[in-house]
């Protein structure tokens, strides 16, 4: 029996694209693909390290607090962290701690241990600051590994949602913050979006991941995803520092997990950058 089919597109090298009929099927391919890497990461390394975002995307985590992923996956050696929080009150309800927390932490038994959130008692600035030290003390004992490729600590997953902008985590459009290069984590005080002040991963983190999923679903995303995977835009639309176009992993792999009207400007692209197949999921 058929359980789901997804569309999958190859535009780029070291990344995929994967298409569903409904939010349903994306949240259960989503948790069996976590579920994998999860089972890879604890039997070569003896630890999952995973970097989590906010808003909707906590919604799709919903599959892995059920049947059988509760039972069967390896919770005391999974390590939680944020690839960008704002900086606001844990108990605030624009808190990705929060909504993380309610969502999908309070349902899995997580050792409160490994779970690290960003200090909300600080300065943005100092908030930043000892988010990059934590994850430094982590990677001198590799319970987050480290790329061989440039030192950044080198997380097992980063999970990521890209807004109708093209942003992920709270790296935005034309931001300087995209041009940081040394940085592990940084700040901003002037997001388009509100609360403005933000702490977030830098590019060369994310890129430096062995696995990357980016969720984008509706048709309000379905531009900036055109102009996130395909390299033929030119003219007035081309991005120029368009962050889910600048998430390219260094050794990883990327994985976008998009519904039809998230995908819905690819299709006219098909057979022209893109490689198309079709693939049915099965039990």
């Amino acid at each position: 029996m058929e359980r789901e089919s997804a569309t999958t597109y190859e535009p780029k090298r070291n990344s995929e694209i994967r298409v569903f009929e409904s939010l349903d099927e994306i949240s259960t391919d989503l948790a069996e693909y976590i579920a994998q890497i999860s089972e890879i990461s604890v039997k070569e390394r003896g630890y999952f390290a995973i970097a989590l975002s906010g808003g909707p995307l906590v919604s799709f985590l919903g599959k892995l607090c059920e049947a059988p992923y509760n039972k069967t996956l390896d919770w005391s050696k999974w390590y939680i962290f944020w690839s960008d929080e704002r900086a606001v009150a844990k108990n605030h309800a624009e808190s990705n701690y929060k909504l993380t927390k309610e969502g999908f932490l309070a349902k899995v038994p997580i050792l409160n241990g490994h779970v690290y959130s960003i200090n909300d008692n600080a300065t943005v600035e100092d908030a930043a600051k000892d988010y990059k030290f934590v994850i430094r003390q982590l990677v001198k004992v590799r319970t987050i590994g480290v790329s061989e490729s440039n030192d950044c600590p080198k997380f097992d997953l980063i999970l990521l949602d890209m807004g109708s902008d093209g942003h992920v985590a709270s790296l935005f459009p034309n931001h300087p913050a995209l041009e940081l290069k040394d940085d592990w984590v940084t700040y901003i005080t002037d997001s388009p979006q509100p609360p403005p002040e933000r702490i977030t991963f830098t590019l060369p983190v994310i890129n430096s991941a062995s696995n990357i999923a980016i969720v984008a679903t509706g048709d309000d995303k379905a531009k900036a995803m055109h102009l996130a995977v395909f390299d033929g835009t030119e003219g007035p639309e081309a991005p120029a520092l368009l962050p889910a176009r600048m998430v390219k992993p260094t050794d990883g792999k990327l994985v976008w997990f998009l519904d039809k009207a998230a995908a819905s400007s690819l299709k006219a692209d098909k057979g022209s950058d893109a490689s198309y197949e079709h693939h049915e999921y099965l039990p």
